[in-house]
């Protein structure tokens, strides 16, 4: 009999951000630990990963992280994390090249650390718990998924997977060990819910391969596709099909394109040497204007729109984008990068090449749709079903499915980050809303640290309304104001005819404070100050509707 637990730090209820946990007898198994993307209205902030400070109290009992594959949303908080947390890490070979690559990024010493590789084969014992792995098909090589073997049975975590067949092993589903799993007594099956709403659409990727090739037959010119770098499965069938068609390939974006060249030196993508070229920068001889030319504008999020739209304002210095070439868009856009991509295509437009757009759908991005999560279901038939990796309205899909096929509602357990399912005997589970404490953690920059809700609140405010410095020099003996109050205004718009007396009424409201403050024996200064923004806020909001962040500046300054 085991005591087992299982909630998610982040990765319910929105995209990203994926990051479970699973506790057998207190002892503590991390599934993925993945970022999240800001959307604008995030001012400054280059990423958010889950709040695992709740780990750190527990270090000692953390039996390792288990990554699943090599995507952000699956892995990009590790290297945060791993500063707090010196825990044993497990991933895939090219998982682990991918993660190794990132933490020298930020100057790890990587033999300081516990980077375990393991295989489809791997077993991990840790008391009475073993933890086994099963290969499945996503859009990155070496995908898993996790099995916990427990005394009263499996846990299983699918994480990403689609059960499109393939030829290449490094992408192939491992149907016998998902039935070996079958076999045991699976308490749980934590299965990924973005596709859950898409249906089963047979021979998308013939359909995607045939309109390629049609792209390609009727390029007159160079072909420009976008892709992003870590949908190594799609960078492959371009290569692929410009081999075909006998064309040079020349890879564009260095930064985010590290992914592309792990594949390539390990092997992971096949590419012939000589049909690789390296583009030279334009000048006056060169333009880089061959016919045969293929170049792959790769990156993540929204980088392949950026240098799109770089090439098309003559501003790149490899690609200039003229009314010869044909312009193939393989990146649909990923949530928070939509406007960029709306006004990357209008700026296409401008250019007179011809622009191609595939379809989302012929894009699906590996994600298993509802017929092949109603068959992992099946396939493991277990006691309750959890859906992970997705918004409520995806994890609802999968409800709806389990529910078609037989499964009742005291069985599914739809949860919010932070909720705890516990689980007795392997027999009941009961839900605790709310047990763990959770949140964003916002990366702003390279320093590592949060940057809280006050400062978030402080930048939007001042994206909106603005900042008012009222700066003035104060003689605590003489109490009184010397010389005149000055107010200076940055980003806070208001009427010019109104501007001075807004402006001379904010110096008048200051001077009241300050009569009222300086009549005392002594000076509280920090009185002073909280009531003089307190009055001056009121009134702008009263005249304007807006609300400056408003800054009292006061020097205390001595007369001769």
């Amino acid at each position: 009999m085991s005591e087992i637990r299982f909630f998610a730090l982040g990765g319910l209820g929105e995209n990203g951000k994926n990051m479970y946990v699973v506790d057998v007898d207190r002892q503590y198994f991390i599934l993925d630990a993945g970022l999240k993307y800001p959307t604008q209205e995030l001012y400054g902030v280059d990423e958010i990963i889950p709040n695992y400070r709740m780990l750190i109290n527990i270090k000692d009992r953390i039996k390792g992280i288990f990554l699943t594959h090599a995507h952000e949303d699956h892995i990009g908080a590790l290297p945060h994390i791993l500063q707090d947390l010196n825990v044993p890490v497990y991933a895939t070979p090219f998982t682990m090249e991918v993660i190794k690559d990132s933490l020298k990024e930020k100057n790890f010493d990587l033999d300081k650390l516990t980077l375990h590789t393991i295989d489809r084969n791997t077993i991990i014992r840790s008391g009475n718990v073993k933890l086994t792995f099963f290969s499945t098909t996503h859009s990155i090589p070496e995908s898993v998924g996790v099995a916990i073997h427990t005394i009263d049975g499996v846990i299983v975590y699918t994480s990403d997977f689609t059960f499109v067949q393939n030829g290449d092993p490094k992408y192939q589903t491992d149907f016998s060990k998902i039935n070996e799993l079958a076999q045991k007594n699976v308490i749980a099956l934590l299965t990924e819910s973005l596709g859950s709403t898409l249906v089963q659409d047979g021979g998308i990727g013939d359909t995607l391969t045939h309109k390629i090739n049609s792209v390609y037959a009727n390029a007159e010119g160079r072909i420009i596709v976008s892709l992003f770098s870590s949908d190594l499965q799609k960078i492959q069938r371009i290569i692929d099909i410009s081999l075909i068609h006998h064309k040079k390939i020349a890879i564009i974006g260095r930064r985010a394109q590290r992914i592309v060249d792990i594949a390539i030196e390990k092997g992971y993508l096949n590419i012939p040497k000589d049909a690789l070229t390296n583009l030279r920068f334009i000048d006056e001889k060169n333009q880089n204007t061959q016919n045969n030319l293929v170049c792959l504008v790769t990156g993540n999020r929204h980088e392949p729109f950026f240098m799109l739209q770089r090439m098309c304002k003559k501003q790149d210095r490899l690609i200039h984008i003229n009314e010869n070439d044909t312009i193939l868009l393989m990146t649909a856009p990923v949530p928070g990068t939509e406007k960029m991509a709306a006004r990357t295509l209008d700026v296409l437009y401008r250019s007179d090449a011809q622009i191609k757009v595939m379809d989302k759908r012929l894009l699906s991005s590996a994600h298993a749709t509802a017929e092949e999560i109603k068959m992992m279901i099946n396939l493991l038939r277990p006691k309750y079903v959890i859906p992970t990796i997705g918004e409520f309205r995806h994890q609802y899909g999968v409800k709806k499915l389990a529910l078609e096929l037989g499964y009742t509602d005291d069985n599914i357990f739809l949860l919010d980050n932070g909720d705890s399912v516990n689980f007795n005997d392997g027999k009941d589970a009961y839900v605790a809303k709310g047990e763990i404490k959770t949140g964003d953690i916002l990366i702003d920059g390279t320093a590592i640290g949060d940057v809280n809700d006050y400062v978030m609140r402080d930048r939007e405010l001042l994206a909106a309304d603005g900042v008012m410095l009222v700066i003035a020099n104060v003689d605590p003996k003489a109490k009184k104001v010397l010389s005149d109050v000055e107010v200076i205004t940055k980003g806070f718009v208001h009427y010019d005819d109104s501007e001075k007396s807004i402006l001379d009424d904010v110096k008048l409201i200051f001077t009241k404070v300050a009569d009222k403050h300086l009549q005392g024996k002594y000076v509280n200064w920090n009185e002073f100050k909280i009531e003089a923004r307190d009055e001056v806020s009121k009134f702008i909001y009263n005249e304007t509707k807006r609300r400056p962040i408003t800054i009292p500046v006061i020097i205390s300054t001595e007369r001769n």
